[in-house]
């Protein structure tokens, strides 16, 4: 279990600190509007005048899809393991899922404003 939740701290600050990154190498001066974003997926647009709330609940929710799908890589671990592949060719692979997954299937479904669809 603390194997799982190491990975997940892991994973969650990675990836925020990548989308950070991106979001301010992109000429956004607010990262908090990064994690409003993310909030407006359940709130809607006015996720964008909720200030600071806005952005601790984006942050939230980010590091609660960031746990389910480190869950769902523990759980898919032993089945894919059996692949023989090597941990760096699965955690690849599976990187490549969780981003088609969540820019072609969960952010269209939510309440987020869409967004043209990049690869960096």
């Amino acid at each position: 279990m603390a194997i799982v939740l190491v990975t997940w701290l892991i994973a969650g600050i990675l990836d925020a600190g990548a989308a950070l990154g991106f979001f301010l190498a992109r000429g956004n001066r607010k990262p908090g509007m990064l994690f409003q974003y993310i909030a407006s997926a359940v709130v809607g647009p006015a996720a964008f005048q909720g200030g600071s709330r806005m952005a601790v609940l984006g942050l939230c929710l980010h590091f609660g899809i960031a746990l389910c799908w480190v869950g769902l890589y523990f759980a898919v671990w032993p089945w894919v393991a059996s692949w023989g592949m090597g941990v760096f060719f699965d955690a690849v692979i599976y990187g490549v899922f969780v981003w088609c997954a969540m820019n072609l299937v969960v952010v269209p479904l939510s309440r987020a404003k869409p967004r043209p669809l990049t690869f960096v």
